[in-house]
């Protein structure tokens, strides 16, 4: 049956397709960076869905109180950064040298927004990392009120020799639900700043989230399809769960928001790939956390079995993922 099933592009193809083997992204994460969505600088809190120092006095202990922001005049802790970027990167490295044999990588800035701070700051945390042995590009990721030209123009420039993403957390293109869950961004912001990196040159994967409050099925496929159409390169589709310390906790404790079921967040899924167009790539199908945080819903907490329920899926419709 495999043999007549039709290949979705993952992210895993597409660089063994153009790079001849595998390439394991490494996920990094460095302390100091947030969010103007964080920091009061666009909202407070964060969005709904995001846990943070606002909800979490035990983050507040853990981080350092410095944060940046574009307009820092300087940064004291770009050393330390440096080095939580090669002590993580080499950690990394090693496990996955050691259980899979990997060869080339990449580094993916992952946590908060890796391009919300001052450009000299940005350069040098990107050569840095570019300078590793093994490494053949980056993905940042980050929002679409938090890019530059002048940001965008380097990446370009880096993107000559090395493979550059730019990961834009999109969630939806209805801006009563960007309103809802406290982005603090806008559709026309979103549409600018894709089409302006798309312009550049540069590679773009957009985040979605199915299961968003008020969303039915659709408008998750109306986002899906504005994605599209916005010719990115490449998509991350996420189930919304609750975590604890969030703003959509309360919403949910007081019957507020009512999680989407696994039945109708693989159907969206699997509807979105049908029309995926041949060259855009699929990064992420599903999401999940299988720890005591996790309040709802729980079929997110076992990420192999959701993994397999919409490879079934996929195969009912001639797909294999």
């Amino acid at each position: 049956m495999s043999e007549n099933l039709k290949e979705v592009l993952t992210i895993g193809r597409y660089f063994k397709k153009k790079f001849g083997q595998k390439v394991y992204k490494v996920p990094i994460s460095i302390s100091g960076f947030t969010c103007p969505n964080i920091d009061g600088t666009k909202a407070k809190g964060g969005c709904s869905f995001c846990e943070n120092d606002s909800f979490s006095p035990n983050l507040q202990e853990k981080k350092t109180k410095f944060k940046l922001n574009p307009n820092t005049e300087h940064n004291p802790f770009l050393d330390n950064q440096l080095k939580q970027l090669e002590m993580q990167f080499l950690a990394t490295k090693k496990r996955l040298q050691n259980k899979f044999k990997a060869k080339k990588f990449i580094v993916y800035f992952q946590s908060f927004t890796n391009t919300y701070a001052p450009l000299s700051t940005l350069k040098a945390l990107y050569e840095k990392a570019l300078s590793f042995d093994e490494v053949i590009g980056l993905s940042i990721g980050t929002r679409t009120d938090c890019v530059t030209d002048d940001i965008l123009d380097y990446l370009y420039e880096k993107s000559k020799e090395k493979e550059i993403w730019i990961e834009y957390g999109i969630q939806s293109f209805f801006q009563t639900t960007l309103d809802k869950i406290n982005r603090a961004d806008s559709v026309e912001n979103m549409t600018y700043w894709i089409e302006r990196t798309k312009q550049k040159g540069l590679n773009v994967c957009g985040h979605l989230i199915y299961g968003l409050p008020d969303e039915n099925q659709e408008m998750m496929l109306e986002t899906f399809k504005k994605t599209i159409n916005l010719k990115v390169d490449s998509i991350k589709f996420h189930p919304l769960y609750v975590v604890k310390n969030t703003l959509l906790t309360n919403e949910f404790k007081k019957g507020r928001f009512t999680p989407i079921s696994e039945e109708l967040y693989i159907d969206t899924v699997v509807k979105s790939i049908v029309n995926l167009p041949q060259n855009v790539s699929v990064q992420r199908i599903t999401a999940g956390i299988d720890d005591d945080t996790l309040l709802s819903p729980l079929w997110c907490k076992d990420k192999h079995r959701q993994m397999r329920n919409i490879r079934l899926a996929l195969e009912k419709e001639g797909y294999s993922y």
